[in-house]
């Protein structure tokens, strides 16, 4: 059966480039009718908090990507120092002492030389009274995995055939000196325990891959595929990472951004297929294949998110927005009416407030001066109301009569006097609404 797992560190709260991989690693899942797990990369106490933990969780249900586990690394911490004695016994875990100065002197030196500034295992070379004598002196030393300087081969789901040759890669340090298991043990030990058959990331951890396969094989697991997905860029090509923190989902729900669109886009994005608007679950889990997405850096500009929003609101029954137009202040007896006008004219649900203030106090007038006489007269032409679906057309039939004034210089200027604005609704389903229509002078 396959099984994704979707890994975050409750570090931050989930961003854009987070939900490339939690929305990719869910429809391989589902497609398959397999199982999706949510998996909380908490072993850094200091860094780690409840309220991402909580943050992460509301985000992924508001996109409605629904777990079947939760899983929480802190609470393994066992199996991970067991697989670290298993390795110890194996001979492929060692302890070395260099410091971080050291280490960059080290690299500088290879680098001068020509060689790839990989580490030279000089701990492999150190006496028992060495290693004792080195922790008397700086504290308890990181635990390396000693690799097998081999060529390490897979295919992988975007990037095709990878080979990476280990004896370019540093032996990687599984466990800090401090005693913190990092990343690359627990993600082993969890994705071999937990049955783990297929694993999407980013194309940033491809060297990790490399090293995790023959840990997973030394531990004597199932190598799961892999498959990564290209790195997000802005609009321009510019590097995204540093705008990540401002990409978080919980700004953009704030910003009126719907589930989906955002899910509508992040299925795409970066594949051979267009980005449509999907709003059923179904329809984007059938949709969704792994092997249509490329390798090149991939543009997301946020601006995109907008007008997939404005489709999904417009075709929403009033039903499904009753709550914002009241929060908006829209009498519920006038409710649909006004949802009518205004679902094809927002972006998000946040543009019905200042819809409504229009309605309902009147707008301040666009007039431009050389209209400003025709504006006046027309006004004067305005009967007091009630409006209704017809009062727009037989006012402007009148002001067409008295002024000679027709098609865009006619309908344009009043529309801008009563609204304020260029573009909108149609005119004769809007005059209806507005409660408040100023004389113009």
């Amino acid at each position: 059966m396959t099984t994704t797992r979707f890994a975050p560190s409750p570090t931050g709260y989930i961003h854009i480039g987070n939900l490339r991989t939690a929305l990719m690693n869910y429809l391989i899942a589902r497609k398959a009718g397999g199982t999706f797990i949510l998996r909380i990369d908490d072993t850094d106490p200091e860094r780690s908090k409840e309220e991402y933990v909580d943050g992460i969780k509301r985000d992924l249900e508001w996109l409605g990507l629904h777990w079947d586990r939760t899983e929480r690394q802190s609470e393994r911490l066992e199996r991970y120092h067991a697989a670290a004695d298993r390795l110890r016994e194996m001979g492929r875990f060692y302890e070395a002492f260099e410091t971080p100065t050291e280490l960059d002197l080290k690299r500088k030196k290879q680098l001068n030389m020509g060689k790839p500034p990989v580490y030279d295992r000089a701990a492999l070379a150190l006496s028992e009274a060495e290693r004792e004598a080195l922790r008397a002196g700086r504290g308890n030393g990181v635990w390396r995995f000693k690799l097998d300087q081999e060529r390490i081969e897979w295919n992988d789901g975007i990037l095709g055939d990878i080979s990476i040759d280990a004896a370019s890669v540093s032996d990687p340090v599984l466990i800090r000196g401090d005693g913190q298991i990092l990343y690359t043990l627990a993600s082993v030990v969890d994705d071999t325990e937990m049955g783990v058959t297929a694993v999407v990331r980013g194309s940033d951890h491809v060297t990790n891959t490399a090293t995790q396969i023959q840990i997973i094989e030394a531990l004597g697991g199932n190598v799961p595929t892999f498959a990564h997905h290209s790195l997000l860029t802005g609009p321009q090509g510019e590097a995204l990472s540093k705008r990540l923190g401002t990409l978080a989902l919980r700004d953009l729900r704030a910003q009126g951004v719907q589930p989906a669109a955002l899910l509508s886009l992040m299925a795409r994005l970066g594949s051979g297929d267009p980005v449509e608007l999907q709003t059923e679950m179904a329809d984007l889990i059938d949709g969704f294949d792994i092997g249509r997405f490329g390798s090149a850096p991939t543009k997301f500009d946020v601006n995109d998110l907008f007008p997939l929003t404005a489709r999904y609101l417009a075709g929403l029954p009033l039903a499904d927005v009753a709550e914002a137009v009241r929060d908006a202040g829209v009498p519920d007896d006038m409710a649909e009416q006004f949802w009518a006008v205004t679902r094809e004219n927002i972006s998000t649900l946040g543009d019905l407030g200042p819809w409504w203030e229009m309605m309902r106090d009147g707008a301040d007038p666009v007039i431009d001066d050389e209209d400003a006489a025709f504006v006046a007269e027309a006004m004067a032409l305005l009967t007091d109301g009630p409006f209704d679906g017809e009062t727009w057309g037989t006012w402007t039939a009148a002001v067409k009569e008295a002024t000679g004034r027709k098609g865009r210089g006619l309908f344009m200027p009043l529309r801008k006097a009563l609204t304020g604005q260029a573009h909108g609704p149609d005119m004769s389903a809007l005059m209806p609404l507005l409660q408040v229509v100023r004389a113009r002078e």
